[in-house]
């Protein structure tokens, strides 16, 4: 979804999980994860709109949540993945970062196959650097351990 068609407009993006069909294509009005991939969008939207006390919201930035203004009730933690995307990547490309960031947090997929699909998804040296800053901010958001 998104609003004004122009370049650097915030877009949101959906994605429903379950072992079974789902069929429901809806926008999602209630949910359980939210991965903001750019911090600035913070002062813009609000990007803790439906959330419950068990949600979490996990932040691309270099700051802590504390210093970030959000109001919430649900837990909030922020992944350098801007920074772990150019450390290993050479690119400021965070969205694998954060997905290995979700497994991580969340437990609801396994990291192995997130690497797997960037792996066959980007061939070679491209691929790998993906796969490796997947398991990197897995490993730091305490999965694994």
């Amino acid at each position: 979804m998104f609003g004004v068609e122009r370049r650097g407009a915030p877009v949101f993006a959906f994605a429903r999980m379950r072992k079974h069909p789902i069929k429901l294509r809806s926008q999602i009005y209630e949910p359980d994860y939210v991965i903001v991939q750019d911090a600035t969008l913070i002062d813009a939207v609000d990007v803790a709109s439906g959330t419950q006390s068990d949600s979490l919201i996990i932040i691309n930035s270099e700051k802590e949540p504390a210093q970030l203004e959000i109001d919430a009730e649900c837990r909030i933690v922020t992944v350098d993945a801007t920074g772990i995307a150019m450390d290993i990547i050479g690119r400021p490309i965070a969205n694998t970062t954060l997905l290995g960031a979700f497994a991580g947090l969340s437990g609801e997929i396994d990291v192995e196959c997130i690497k797997n699909a960037v792996s066959a998804r980007f061939p070679g040296k491209i691929g790998e650097t993906n796969a490796e800053a997947v398991r990197k901010a897995f490993e730091m958001t305490g999965g694994g351990s």
